[in-house]
């Protein structure tokens, strides 16, 4: 299929839900006046649409391969990395000092929104680096800062997140990998790293020159648990005092997973130390590694949670197209009895609308959040928090909407759906990693109920509701939907013990995203009132979600406040019969 920009609906999302014309006004931000933004968003796109979008069947029928130690990508990868190093897209947001262009990140979310619809495994690559980025930024010594921030801002190095490990999962404070002190010789003040790491995303690759790992470890007499955790530079290559690169770091592949989707993303099993000479560098104190990464983790998750959008936005284009060139069966109820696209049938009708409106509102809550988050890049402490309140709803609903808008996807193919040669598959393929990554959508879910909810003592999650509920005009389902919401956190506030708060964190994680993504889609709507050509899609599109959705979402009340009780009513043996 051939992939189209959502352009349109991303400019419509970037000024009316971020804001840009508001941030543009700021002295950090000036340079992102309507021209530039206009210019990145058809840019990028006619670029991921160009580059980036004929690669991935590609990369999905034949992969990463690891071969004696390297790992190779198809034909076609490593031209199209090196025109986007070349023409800057990995640097918009990050700082001016460092090659960065220091745009908001907000349009950063766009470059990422447009690669990744385009290739979605592919563009794993340039979004771990920019959470790379991100930390060196916050958390490392100026020398680190100097020494690998400028290759990693313009590309020409990537980067890693290693966390997990085979026996841990999502308990970080349970990794063995260590880290000692080197006292003397060539590497004093280093730390020696030896361990192993699972799921490393882009862990070795020949695309760059170089492979920065950031690296959890636990150095000796470490506290237990996550508090004595710390975190390490480790790059593939030594990094010579003159920038130049030095002979190889001991750290290698073993092997690579064999995943569900995804497939041209090698996702890595990393060895550090097999030879006990693999050399790292401290980022910030001993034993405050977790924080370190949380700061990449954070912006990391709203980014997974922009492939939901990505890849609703390519089931959506792919089912569409197919709808209307697949005819079959006259329309019911219809006097003229020859065959018709199957988009004019009622049910197929419903499953794109229903595609379309939630990769919309998703996309208008993506953009929403990244608009807070510039806010409180700037000092408002407000949108800081409310930025933060909105990262585990992006992440988890945005990802469960991008299963389900490819799954619909299938669907509208009817059997040639469950066909692999169409390629309708490999999108419902590469969307179920998403909920799993970056911390589960379980745990974005009890982040949510558990310090969410006493943000600020209350006020971040409160005033949220509060907003929707004033904000939501005549329309009774979201403004009922929004008082749901805020039922559920009074008794979770007053009544819910932890257990009670937890088994219904999903449910409530989903309604709260739901109204936030229905209230920015009445903004989107009010915005385009006076532009005919837009507002009629737009206008059936919030209808809708406002109509059918949200009325779905003021269902899963019961769920949420249920409690934790009856889901220990059966002994754990009993289960496992």
């Amino acid at each position: 299929m051939t992939y189209r920009p959502a352009t349109k609906d991303q400019l419509l999302a970037i000024r009316v839900n971020a804001g840009i014309e508001e941030l543009a006004k700021t002295e950090k931000f000036a340079a992102a006046e309507p021209d530039m933004v206009e210019a990145i968003v058809e840019g990028v796109g006619q670029f991921a649409a160009g580059e980036f979008a004929p690669l991935n069947r590609v990369g999905d029928l034949e992969g990463a391969k690891l071969e004696n130690g390297v790992v190779r990508l198809p034909d076609g990868y490593e031209e199209a990395y090196a025109h986007y190093v070349e023409q800057g897209w990995n640097a918009i947001s990050s700082p001016e000092e460092f090659g960065g262009q220091g745009l908001p990140f907000t349009l950063a979310c766009n470059v990422l929104e447009n690669l990744g619809t385009a290739n979605m495994a592919f563009n794993l690559l340039p979004m771990l680096s920019v959470g790379a980025i991100e930390a060196l930024e916050h958390h490392g010594s100026q020398e680190l800062q100097q020494k690998y921030l400028p290759d990693l801002v313009s590309g020409k190095w990537s980067g890693t997140m290693n966390l997990t490990e085979p026996h841990a999962g999502s308990d970080v404070g349970a990794l063995r990998t260590t880290a000692h002190l080197i006292e003397d010789g060539e590497h004093a003040g280093k730390y020696l790293i030896k361990g192993q790491k699972i799921y490393i995303t882009w862990g070795e690759h020949e695309l760059t020159q170089n492979i920065i790992h950031l690296v959890l470890a636990r150095v000796p007499d470490a506290p237990e648990g996550s508090r004595g955790i710390s975190l390490f530079i480790v790059p593939k290559f030594h990094v010579k005092p003159d920038g130049s690169l030095g002979p190889r770091n001991d750290v290698r592949c073993v092997s690579l997973e064999h995943k569900l989707g995804i497939n041209a993303s090698p996702t890595c099993v990393m060895s550090y130390g097999d030879n006990d000479e693999c050399i790292g560098e401290l980022v910030g104190a001993e034993n405050r590694g977790l924080a370190a990464m949380f700061t990449m983790m954070n912006n990391a998750r709203i980014n997974v949670g922009n492939q939901g959008v990505q890849i609703g936005e390519r089931a959506l284009q792919q089912a569409t197209d197919y709808a209307q060139e697949r005819v079959q069966s006259a329309r019911a109820g219809s006097a003229e009895k020859s065959p018709v696209s199957i988009i004019e049938h009622p049910d197929v009708r419903r499953m794109i609308i229903r595609m379309k409106a939630l990769t919309e509102a998703s996309r208008a809550l993506l953009y929403y959040t990244a608009g807070q988050v510039d806010r409180g890049v700037l000092g408002d402490q407000d949108a800081r928090s409310r930025g933060e309140v909105l990262t585990p709803l992006i992440k988890a609903w945005g990802t469960d909407i991008g299963i389900e808008v490819a799954s619909l996807g299938i669907q509208v193919h009817g059997g040639m759906g469950f066909v692999e040669e169409t390629g309708a598959a490999q999108h419902w393929r590469d969307s179920r990693i998403a909920p799993i990554y970056e911390g589960t959508n379980g745990i974005q879910a009890a982040d949510l109920v558990t310090r969410k909810l006493a943000l600020d003592s209350g006020e971040a999650l409160t005033s949220l509701i509060e907003d929707i509920a004033r904000e939501a005009g005549d329309e009774k389902a979201l403004f009922d939907l929004a008082g749901d919401c805020a039922a559920i956190v009074k008794w979770m506030r007053e009544d819910a013990s932890l257990d009670d708060k937890l088994a219904g964190s999903v449910p409530f994680c989903t309604m709260l995203a739901v109204a936030t993504a229905g209230w920015q889609l009445i903004r989107q709507l009010k915005a385009v009132e006076s532009e005919a050509d837009i507002a009629r899609a737009k206008r059936a599109t919030v209808r809708f979600f406002l109509d059918r959705i949200v009325p779905e979402a003021s269902g899963l009340k019961a769920s949420a406040t249920a409690g934790g009780d009856s889901l220990y009513d059966i002994p754990t043996e009993a289960l496992l019969h």
